[in-house]
């Protein structure tokens, strides 16, 4: 085969005829490769993959995990222990910081493989033709010489040289740095073109943003401008997500805590006679207890268990913050077709000059069946041809389709009475393509007949189209289009939408040649009505999203009346009198007056909406506080999903160019699945919450009681060695099992939160400072009773307030149901937590733990316990449930009150 030299080579493809490079390649543009051939050189050349720049080193991701301030706050406490003598709790200290390390970094793996497998799950594809057929290939399976159809909105995956283009705009922004789409196009350029100027090439990593085309492959992988730019450049560090970078400020604003207590707790040892050596231990103790450690690894975790949970119910989030931000989701502006409905289009009525023809069945089962008029077989054949011809969809022999719904539809009616598409193009065989666009909702194609002239085939939105035809024709003949015939025929179309049909209007004109302008003086040939069945599931979602406090809104470029009836139909609105806002009123923001925004804001329904109406409706709803979820599927949607809080793109319909700027992936294009994911954020957000109030509360349990005791003159109750097992063990087993309890049934019957609303709220901090003052108050209490009741040493008494502060901590786990709840869910009984079986687990592995303090020798004198005997265990098993039970009671109280009305 003889190589075309690769872009940036002395003779690139770009210098020579779009032929001469096919005959390079040895392929033919309209055949393109065989399979065998195909993976021939697949196996020659490799995957379609830029080579990975090296993954950073465990050793450096072990390093970013002591790049933090609370660590270094420990490490510091640890070095300073060694200096004052306190060797074995310094060393202790140091043992905690590895740990939190280790841990940290393996749950830096697992995130970095759970985005790894979203990533793989994202696989892009490409329209390559195959021995004359179009096929959908995975991007990685181009080669060198694969013939590629490109449509608005695709990625492209490779370099390529043109050999088709029909209103090709490229946006190249990323290769070039040029901000405005440029214009694309076949013909040979010199060979010192530079780069930005080679506009019969389409580079890898840009995004077609209008037009059709076809392109022969001229270098893959590596071997494109962005692999040779890649092989240059290292990656970037990911930064903290806002969640972390929360979670890391309030963690460290703790050690100003623990030195506030220091500064208190120090003197006033000093001051009681208390030796250097009670001092150093209590100050150490309470550096140890401040500080939680594990909240940094918990946090990484709930969010990339949510991602895989949404993943397993294809929705993938690109962005790991945005999970949080799902779940205060306050509104979802979604289209209609695919989304709402199954995007299973099927021809329902052929409305023409001579009257209206209905359909019956579906798929390769449709038929003609007569309707309100006679309908002329010249007419129907005549409808029926422009569809074949206006379309860039096709039919494979095996009944596979590709391209657009409603096009598909038209083909396997035309095949069914007998217009084979083969033949049509036989006689009229296409001379180019005016691509279909967004602002004046047409497409033509141009065909070559017989004698020379060239028919025009036109299909649109039905408004446009009757605006510039000038003609009609049936059976009967001919006929001028004046405005009373236009009239006519827009109330036809309001009758078909009103029914829930998606009409698209149907023309034709003959012209001397290809360069004529296609959309003047057309001659009318009728409408063609679409019906897709909305999803049965949808209204029930919809009904779930208003018990949620989540409103839904329709934003469609479909016609009013057709998106008003499919809204009736799923319960959106009312009734099918619901007011539908049209695209042509809509303007920006500032040229609104205040009650035109108050009527956007409170409309559901938009119809004939542009890419570009939809930011004006984001930007209104953001600027009133709303938490907007957009769905888009195409490259002009991109701004939009951008814009929006959330940004949802269609994995199925969807193009490249909508996928890459969203943060959430519809794999089913079901809008089930935002639902859920709006579920699972609130779900991950309450579980973020119970962790950090779990670990605070326990952290505050152990301050408190070395505080009270150091003030009173006590023994300190539990040592600075035990306060480090404790929160390795009776910390982080729990807290990473709260990580995994489920949503309370009634999670989606409450309003969403603000997305300005703290972690912790006055309400939490309260709690904390209740919750610690309980399990400090048993601690203490079981100190006293060890000490003054049943005459215990101080040894064996510590060991009992060690342990009821160990079993306390464990049990306190239970405590964490959500008190924003109502109903049976507050029911201890009924509660999430409650039945978490990884709480329980982790309970029984803490109990189990903290008998090894007592019972394995080598524990036992680290931690300098004693055993307790029957009686101790017995008092300190008891003394830590009592903490639950009264937080248990202290709850339901609160809730009794508030069901009361009360507070």
């Amino acid at each position: 085969m003889e190589a075309v030299e690769a872009p940036g080579g002395e003779l690139g493809a770009w210098s020579r005829d779009g032929d001469e490079v096919a005959r390079a390649f040895e392929v033919e543009p309209e055949r393109g490769l065989s399979g065998e051939e195909a993976q021939w050189r697949l196996e020659k050349y490799g995957p379609n993959q830029l080579r990975e720049i090296k993954g950073r080193s465990i050793w450096s991701i072990l390093v970013d995990q002591v790049d933090d301030l609370v660590i270094i706050f420990l490490i510091v406490t640890a070095v300073l222990s060694m200096v004052l003598g306190f060797w074995v709790e310094g060393v202790a200290v140091a043992i905690v910081v590895l740990i939190n390390g280790v841990l940290g970094l393996a749950m830096d793996l697992r995130a970095r493989r759970s985005m790894q497998a979203l990533r793989e799950l994202e696989e892009e594809s490409s329209t390559v033709v195959r021995e004359g057929r179009p096929v959908r290939v995975g991007a990685h399976e181009l080669v060198p010489g694969d013939v590629v159809l490109l449509e608005e909105g695709d990625v492209i995956n490779v370099d390529m040289r043109l050999v088709e283009a029909s209103r090709l705009q490229v946006d190249e922004a990323a290769l070039t740095g040029e901000s405005l789409p440029v214009e694309k196009g076949g013909g040979a350029l010199e060979a010192e073109t530079p780069l930005a100027e080679r506009s019969n090439m389409l580079f890898k990593g840009t995004t077609l943003t209008r037009g059709t085309g076809r392109g022969v492959v001229v270098a893959t992988g590596m071997a494109t401008e962005l692999g040779g730019i890649s092989a240059l450049v290292e990656g970037e560090e990911e930064g903290d997500t806002p969640l972390e970078h929360r979670l890391n400020k309030l963690a460290s604003r703790l050690i100003w805590v623990t030195l506030g207590l220091s500064a208190l707790v120090v003197p006033a040892g000093v001051l009681a006679g208390r030796t250097l050596e009670e001092v150093g231990m209590t100050a150490i103790a309470l550096a140890v207890a401040t500080v939680p450690e594990g909240l940094p690894v918990v946090a990484t975790l709930t969010l990339a268990r949510g991602m895989l949970r949404m993943a397993d119910r294809n929705a993938l989030m690109r962005r790991l913050a945005s999970v949080e931000t799902l779940g205060a989701t306050t509104l979802i502006c979604t289209d209609k077709t695919g989304t709402l409905t199954e995007n299973r289009m099927v021809v329902r009525s052929l409305a023409l000059p001579s009257g209206e023809v209905m359909v019956e069945g579906d798929g390769e089962g449709a038929r003609l069946v007569g309707g309100g008029g006679s309908g002329g077989e010249v007419e129907v054949r005549e409808a029926l041809e422009v569809g074949v011809l206006c379309t860039n969809a096709s039919i494979g022999h095996d009944g596979q389709a590709m391209g657009d719904p409603m096009e598909v539809a038209l083909l396997r009616l035309a095949r069914e009475e007998g217009v084979e598409v083969e033949g049509v193009l036989a006689r009229m065989p296409e001379v180019r393509e005016e691509a279909f666009d967004s602002e004046v909702k047409m497409m033509a194609t141009y065909h070559r007949l017989e004698d020379g002239r060239v028919r025009v085939a036109v299909k649109g939105a039905p408004e446009e189209v009757l605006a510039v035809s000038t003609r009609w024709r049936g059976e009967a003949g001919e006929g001028a289009f004046d405005e009373a015939e236009r009239e006519r025929w827009r109330r036809e179309n309001e009758a078909m939408a009103r029914r829930g049909l998606r009409v698209l209007a149907l023309a034709s004109r003959e012209v001397a040649d290809a360069e004529v302008a296609p959309y003047e003086e057309l001659t009318f040939v009728g409408l063609v009505g679409f019906y897709d069945p909305p999803r049965e599931e949808v209204r029930d979602a919809i009904g779930e999203c208003a018990q949620a406090g989540v409103r839904v809104v329709m934003i469609t470029g479909d016609q009013a009346a057709t998106a008003r009836s499919i809204a009736a139909q799923i319960g959106l609105v009312a009734s099918e009198d619901a007011e539908v806002i049209g695209g042509k009123e809509l303007r920006a923001p500032e040229e609104l007056s205040e009650e035109e925004r108050e009527r956007v804001r409170a409309a559901s329904i938009f119809a004939r909406v542009s890419p570009e109406q939809k930011l004006n409706i984001i930007a209104l709803h953001q600027e009133a506080g709303e938490v907007v979820a957009m769905t888009g599927d195409g490259v002009n949607d991109s701004p939009a999903l951008a814009r929006a809080d959330i940004g949802v793109a269609m994995g199925q319909r969807g193009t490249q160019a909508a996928r890459e700027t969203a943060d959430l992936v519809l794999r089913d294009d079901r809008f089930n699945t935002i639902v859920y994911g709006i579920e699972e954020g609130r779900v991950i957000f309450t579980n973020i919450r119970r962790f950090v109030v779990f670990l605070l509360s326990i952290n505050w349990a152990s301050i408190v009681a070395i505080v009270v005791a150091s003030l009173v003159g006590a023994p300190i109750p539990v040592t600075a060695l035990q306060i480090l097992y404790l929160n390795v063990v009776t910390d982080v087993f729990p807290a990473l099992a709260l990580v995994a309890t489920g949503g309370a049934s009634e999670l989606m019957r409450r309003p969403p939160r603000s997305p300005k609303e703290s972690i912790l709220t006055g309400h939490h901090w309260g709690a904390i400072g209740v919750y610690g003052v309980v399990i400090a108050a048993a601690v203490l209490g079981s100190l006293a009773i060890a000490l003054q009741v049943m005459g215990y040493e101080v040894g064996r008494a510590v060991t009992v307030s060690f342990l009821t502060l160990g079993f306390g901590k464990a049990f306190h786990a239970l405590n964490m149901r959500d008190l924003a709840a109502r109903g049976g869910d507050s029911d201890a009984r009924v509660s999430p937590v409650m039945r978490n079986g990884w709480v329980w687990a982790a309970i029984g592995l803490c109990a189990g733990l903290l008998a090894m303090t007592v019972y394995v020798p080598w524990l036992r004198g680290i931690l300098e316990t004693v055993n307790p005997g029957a009686v101790g265990w017995g008092l300190a098993v008891g003394m830590g449930v009592l903490p639950l039970v009264a937080i248990q009671v202290g709850q339901g109280v609160v809730l009794w009150w508030r069901g009361r009305g009360v507070g």
